[in-house]
């Protein structure tokens, strides 16, 4: 077992600036950056010398067999042959030839297994790392059948292609979707110095793109026949069976296979005699640098044009890159089936249907001629709206506004296709009811929104619900709902508005409907905070969810704004007062988080984590201990950091194309101005502690909220009934197993001394803190669908 001096030995030895890569990207100066790089990262010794790991390809003798069962509903095969590492010269062969196998709707497992329903998914893939590299053939079989025949199905696919060899389409395919895939990462300054920095790690070239671009290229079908033959043809591979627990005789063959010592030896130590040798510094690294003034964020530029028929179009070019982004957003989605409430699930099986086909192609057409184009169109069914997006290269972007037309406006419907989308959707409802986070967000949504609200039915339907749609139903609701005067498109990239109007006359042309977008509801109110629980046998986490519906809107600028604010301290960020209690502090969990949730319609206020079926009990307690203690406000500290952190990550919200077409989504959605951030950046700039303290004492009422849990019962039910609150247990369907749980005395709340000794912030001004427990801004911290931008 592993402890501390472990980890001081491996960070001994490895993390030395002899072992490092560091990577600068953005609207800086370069002089300056050396400058600072020298003064922090010059005096840090060197570490012990970094060699490049070489190790021998594995080689297997024959077929090795191996298994293990775990709580799953759906049996996975896979079949695993050793490749080459990441920048072999062979590397780009192999992955056309796994686009190929298993790449989508075009690859011979899509034909052989998922079109004729004999899996529930498969594909082909390869990975590759620094040492080692393997072509991984995956499939997750219907409920209860066995693998064996799965095994036979992908070991004829592999003769199928060696029967049918490599066409001049599955290069160009691969050829035209892998350069759209290089271009398409560097959007960003992250995805610009990140493949800088692989580039310069493993290669030793950070200015590796043009080969790689070159690699692509140059694959010949003669390329890909010659890597299979080298790799897979009459090779061994690794046969793993994964199996629902008690499943042992759906294995695919016998395990023939331990792994065994013989013949290892042990690695020379790289830890013995390390010691630590401190930096010499010129300045006090005890201190964080205090950060600059929050920039002026430069908002994406904009046009709109309104077309006759009523569909709102709003665009913004960007020549960085030769790409197009255009999302397509249909109002209406899952909220669309209130008034059919037997028929939920049709938005999103309706969704799905689009890209199934159209009058001019099969859906393996369809997908051929986009991979052809380097394009993709992805249609999706949400709880509020449909959307629609296409991603383009520049120079393609007239031939897949093509296809956009023929998948909007000439939905093929076939009934084939239909029959296995629905039984997709079933197994997979099927399969939500094993996992906990599922079961938890099902039971929460019953409770916000009432048994008469579509809201608190999941947006992919129930199993009843599902059952009995028809392909009827499909075409009435698109019928029905689809029209351009309940849409809007944006369009952000590499292309003026002049060049695109133009080629969007099939827009122009869609005829108006009348469709009725239904009423928010304001949902059932607690008329005091209960817990309501749901056993999951033999889970090793607890689901948690606590929170009620709210009565505001989305509102850029009004209370649901600020209410964000005051919340991202409580559970917005990382370093949120909820987050450091749970995860930094108690070790309960990997993540925990709060935030507000609405778009047009007003939507919840949730606190949520997983956490360790032992804390349970604890993390309920924690969780309410801290939003009541919120609600006696923040700190100077807290209120610094709030307007630093917001106001400095703002900078980051409209870099990419998808970023930026969101933000033009957003403008549409709620009818906003186009300097709604800069209104934003005042009231950020403004904000006192009175006003945080304000939102929260209105907008978040401890003792009027749903405390949803799941986890086992033998765990985590008899603590939480000595909460102090009533109890209320459920089953997966949100019906009542036992009366009420009588609520025993409840504890008297810990002391909150002050705040400001709870959490301890480091400030714009860069000063210290003496406590441990620091907040540092963070874009991997914990956010909410309504972040309040």
């Amino acid at each position: 077992r592993s402890d501390v001096n472990d980890l001081k030995n491996f960070f001994l030895r490895w993390y030395g600036p002899n072992n490092a890569t560091l990577t600068v990207g953005g609207d800086v100066q370069p002089a300056q950056v050396v400058k600072l790089v020298e003064k922090y990262f010059g005096p840090i010794k060197r570490g012990p010398a970094v060699a490049k790991d070489k190790v021998a390809a594995p080689v297997l003798a024959a077929d090795r067999y191996v298994s293990y069962q775990d709580n799953i509903r759906f049996p996975m095969l896979q079949l695993v042959f050793p490749t080459v590492p990441q920048y072999h010269p062979d590397e780009v062969a192999i992955d056309a030839l796994a686009e190929i196998i298993g790449g989508g709707k075009t690859s011979l497992l899509y034909k052989n297994l998922v079109k004729p329903q004999k899996a529930v998914q498969a594909q082909a893939y390869h990975p590759s790392s620094e040492l080692a590299g393997e072509f991984t053939i995956m499939a997750l079989s219907l409920p209860g059948k066995g693998l064996d025949s799965l095994e036979m199905l992908m070991r004829g696919t592999l003769a199928e292609f060696e029967r049918r060899g490599v066409t001049d389409d599955d290069v160009a395919r691969f050829k035209a979707s892998r350069e759209t895939d290089l271009v398409s990462g560097l959007a960003s300054v992250s995805g610009k110095v990140s493949q800088l920095a692989a580039y310069q790690t493993y290669t030793n070239n950070p200015n590796r793109l043009p080969l790689e671009l070159q690699k692509v290229r140059a694959l010949t079908k003669a390329d890909v026949l010659r890597v299979y033959n080298t790799y897979l043809k009459g090779k061994p591979a690794v046969v793993l069976s994964v199996l629902p627990k008690g499943a042992g005789q759906l294995v695919a063959k016998a395990g023939n296979f331990t792994a065994s010592k013989d013949g290892y030896q042990t690695p020379k130590d790289e830890y013995a005699g390390l010691k630590y040798a401190k930096a010499t510094d010129g300045f006090d690294r005890s201190k964080q640098p205090g950060s600059g003034a929050n920039p002026v964020v430069q908002v994406p530029t904009v046009w709109r044009e309104d077309f006759e028929n009523g569909l709102r179009v709003m665009g913004s070019r960007n020549t960085e890159i030769p790409t197009v982004t255009l999302p397509l957003t249909l109002r209406g989605g899952h909220r669309l089936e209130q008034t059919t409430m037997n028929k939920a699930g049709v938005a999103a099986l309706t969704a799905a249907m689009l890209t199934e086909g159209t009058q001019k192609y099969t859906g393996e057409q369809l997908a051929a001629a986009l991979d052809r184009l380097g394009s993709t169109i992805r249609v999706s069914g949400g709880e509020d709206n449909t959307t629609v997006v296409v991603g383009s290269l520049t120079k393609n972007l007239p031939a897949t506004l093509a296809l956009l037309e023929e998948v909007l406006q000439h939905p093929r419907f076939d009934p084939a296709d239909f029959d296995r989308l629905k039984k997709q959707t079933l197994e997979g409802i099927a399969n939500q009811n094993t996992q906990p986070v599922v079961i938890a967000n099902k039971t929460y949504a019953r409770l916000l929104y009432g048994p008469g609200d579509i809201m608190g039915t999941s947006v992919s339907g129930t199993t009843t619900s599902v059952q009995g749609l028809t392909l009827d139903d499909v075409k009435q609701f698109y019928a029905q709902n689809y029209a351009p005067n309940v849409s809007y498109l944006t369009l952000v990239g590499d292309v003026a508005q002049q060049d695109v109007l133009p080629r969007l006359g099939f827009l122009k042309t869609w005829p108006r409907k009348s469709v009725t977008l239904p009423a928010g509801s304001p949902g059932p109110q607690p008329d005091k905070t209960r817990v309501y629980f749901v056993n999951k046998d033999g889970a090793a986490q607890s689901e948690i969810r606590v929170g009620y519906l709210t009565n505001m809107p989305y509102d850029a600028t009004g209370d649901y704004y600020r209410a964000y604010l005051a919340n991202y301290i409580l559970g917005g960020a990382f370093n949120s007062r909820i987050n450091l209690n749970l995860r930094e502090d108690k070790g309960y969990t990997y993540g925990a988080r709060s935030g507000y949730q609405s778009t047009r319609y007003a939507g919840p206020y949730t606190a949520q984590a997983g956490v360790r079926a032992d804390a349970t009990a604890a993390s309920v307690k924690e969780f309410m201990s801290e939003i009541k203690n919120y609600r006696n406000g923040a700190t100077d500290e807290e209120l610094q950091f709030l307007q630093a952190s917001v106001g400095q990550q703002d900078a980051l919200r409209y870099e990419t194309g998808q970023q930026k077409a969101a933000f033009l989504g957003r403008l549409l959605e709620y009818d906003l101005p186009n300097d709604y951030v800069r209104q934003q950046s005042e009231i950020l700039k403004s904000l006192k502690r009175e006003d945080l303290q304000a939102s929260a004492q209105k907008y978040l009422p401890a003792d009027n909220m749903y405390i949803v849990v799941v986890g086992d019962r033998a765990k985590t039910f008899p603590g939480l009934s000595e909460l102090g609150y009533d109890v209320v247990e459920l089953d997966l369907n949100g019906n009542r197993v036992t009366a009420p749980a009588t609520a025993a005395t409840p504890p008297a709340p810990a002391p909150d001394t002050a705040a400001a000794e709870k959490v301890k912030i480091v400030t714009k001004d860069g000063k210290a803190p003496k406590e441990k427990r620091k907040q540092k801004a963070s874009e991997d911290g914990p956010k909410g669908k309504g972040e309040g931008k």
